[in-house]
């Protein structure tokens, strides 16, 4: 279902308190699902509800694909390795003027912008507006990404047919690129 540009405003002009309780009578599954504060996602099953005359939880997971999968992810296994990797890529981006960035998003589109709400935004956002230092907002960063990958890692976990792979093996290419050809091979004879 494509966004209904034109239904979505009339919804959200009704409050996401409404809309939240009007899910949960529509689709209960759903709302179980969803945060009472996700608009997003509110607005979104909504709107699929609207379209279809069918609960988005009755439609989701109902035409499964019809041909073999092959799911691979890749684990760091070491917890202080993934803290230092995400503490790295935090200050390139503040080298790379990612403060900046958010200003001008900011100053372009407004403070209350949803983006400015999300993972690294929001914590460099309240620097911006003096409610942390710069150092308190970089290790909010560091933490929040952390506290976002482990929760990662459990979703993930939920998925048994996924095939891992430690990302720090020397030879992470080539035990990958053997179990895709492995993969492939098998598919081709049958």
């Amino acid at each position: 279902v494509a966004p209904q540009e034109d239904l979505r405003p009339q919804l959200a002009a009704l409050g996401q308190a409404q809309l939240y309780n009007f899910l949960q009578q529509i689709d209960p599954v759903a709302a179980q699902k969803i945060h009472p504060n996700d608009q997003v996602r509110t607005l979104r099953a909504l709107e699929v509800f609207y379209v279809t005359g069918i609960p988005i939880s009755q439609q989701q997971g109902e035409n499964p694909p019809n041909y073999p999968i092959l799911q691979i992810g890749l684990e760091c296994r070491d917890s202080e390795t993934i803290t230092q990797r995400i503490a790295q890529r935090t200050d390139q981006m503040l080298a790379a003027g990612f403060v900046a960035e958010v200003e001008t998003i900011a100053q372009k589109y407004g403070w209350n912008l949803p983006l400015l709400d999300t993972l690294g935004y929001r914590e460099f956002k309240d620097y911006l507006a003096g409610n942390l230092s710069l150092e308190q907002a970089r290790e909010l960063t560091v933490v929040h990404t952390r506290q976002f990958a482990k929760r990662q890692r459990t979703w993930f976990k939920a998925y048994p047919d996924i095939e891992w792979f430690d990302a720090d093996s020397p030879d992470l290419l080539d035990k990958v690129w053997q179990r895709v050809e492995g993969f492939l091979e098998l598919r081709i004879k049958n």
